[in-house]
């Protein structure tokens, strides 16, 4: 316990200085979490020979994504999500169903599709091939809420299609993940298969059913004096419903964020963003370093010409359907460029696709190694550059409207 407790402060005081550093120079947070993972991972801080220094080795201080961190990590994602249901309650997710519809549709018939025939045309099998289209279609939901948060845009007009494309996209992937996960580690039987991907459905039939019939019960649960019984209750639903969806296949983020949905629609909205933004904050940060600990360097050179090819065409084409969703909302150019820079973004749900491909055993070196290692380079490129796009997406608002702007709140 005292090794994991030492590791815990260590790790967030690398978090707190990663953090300064980047408001120090008025960057994102997230690309900062992310390097300092790598970091202080064991594969560059835990590779170093220096000599001791009071007794103790530099390689000491390497973190590795134990099971403590890699729960705080999740707890991260789950609450990323949450207050993404918080943003979009389904009174109004029912009311933009069509332009939903026609941005995720336009979104993943462009994207999804680009990531396979990049598979193909590398000489790698169609299920290989489909494997890659998932990491590279699937934005990330954690990374964009949070760079949404940060830049103040979560309150703008663009937001909208970019949350309506994300809620498309988690939708799907809850579908993909399940229908993936009963190939690869299934056998790839029909009656597994539909068996998972049956009971993923039935699950998020009966989430939504909640959220949509349960308001009363969601107002009720939190209508308590006590502010440390609110936070409590509010984690409790969170966490165990999220828990139990990964559990029996599910995506935890997906329950997440339905649960946030749920309590969209009550009077404790405002308390609850108020109350649970600092656990989501700290959380949130620990999910991004989390990837970076993750993340071995060293596999980079071997891929690092399927992941160039990945950032020059896939980022193109999410700029191009992310400023067309825009433009299905109605949106003018200089909204519809934000919305384009922030869904270029990839992140957990793509490395969680390499996750599952790395421990598909039998299935051969190519989705076992080298789809995870070019999932990992592909989502810290991508995490960067997509962060500093939606920072600077200004400097293209002037090409695409003829008058410069910056990335702000309004």
């Amino acid at each position: 316990m005292a090794a994991v407790l030492l590791e815990a402060g260590l790790m967030f005081a690398v978090l707190a200085l990663a953090g300064t550093l980047a408001h120090r120079l008025g960057q994102s947070v997230i690309p900062f979490y992310v390097i300092t993972g790598i970091l202080m991972s064991p594969h560059v801080l835990g590779t170093l020979d220096i000599g001791p220094i009071a007794g103790i080795t530099i390689t000491d201080y390497a973190l590795a994504a134990e099971e403590h961190i890699t729960l705080l990590a999740e707890l991260g994602i789950v609450f990323l999500l949450f207050f993404l249901g918080l943003e979009f309650s389904l009174d109004r997710l029912l009311e933009a169903k069509e332009k939903i519809g026609k941005a995720g549709t336009l979104d993943l018939l462009v994207n999804l599709p680009v990531g396979v025939v990049v598979g193909l045309a590398l000489g790698w099998s169609l299920l290989e091939a489909f494997v890659l289209g998932g990491i590279v279609y699937i934005s990330s939901s954690a990374v964009i809420t949070k760079s949404l948060i940060d830049l103040g845009w979560i309150a703008n007009a663009e937001a909208e299609p970019m949350l309506g494309t994300l809620v498309f996209e988690d939708l799907f992937i809850a579908f993909y993940l399940a229908v993936v996960s009963a190939i690869l580690l299934g056998g790839g039987e029909f009656v597994d298969i539909a068996v998972d991907v049956g009971t993923a459905m039935v699950f998020l039939l009966v989430l939504v059913g909640a959220v949509y019939l349960g308001t009363e019960q969601f107002q009720r649960f939190l209508s308590v004096d006590s502010q440390e019984l609110f936070v409590l209750r509010a984690v409790a639903v969170t966490v165990f419903v999220a828990g139990f969806a990964l559990a029996i296949g599910v995506s935890e983020a997906v329950a997440a964020f339905f649960i946030g949905m749920g309590f969209s629609s009550t009077d404790h909205l405002h308390d609850l963003e108020s109350r649970l933004i600092p656990l989501r904050d700290v959380f949130a940060a620990v999910f991004f370093f989390w990837i970076g600990l993750n993340t071995d360097p060293a596999v980079f050179p071997a891929v690092a010409g399927i992941i160039a090819v990945l950032v020059v065409v896939t980022t193109p084409t999410k700029l191009f359907t992310g400023f067309f969703s825009g433009r299905i909302y109605g949106l003018d150019d200089r909204r519809n460029v934000r919305v384009g820079c922030g869904m270029v973004t990839r992140g957990e749900f793509s490395l969680i696709i390499a996750a599952i491909a790395s421990s598909a055993v039998g299935r051969g070196p190519i989705l076992t190694e080298v789809v995870p290692a070019v999932a990992v380079g592909y989502v810290l490129v991508m995490s960067i550059l997509g962060t500093m796009l939606m920072q600077y997406a200004g400097y293209l608002e002037r090409f695409v409207v003829g008058t410069p702007s910056t990335a702000t709140a309004d």
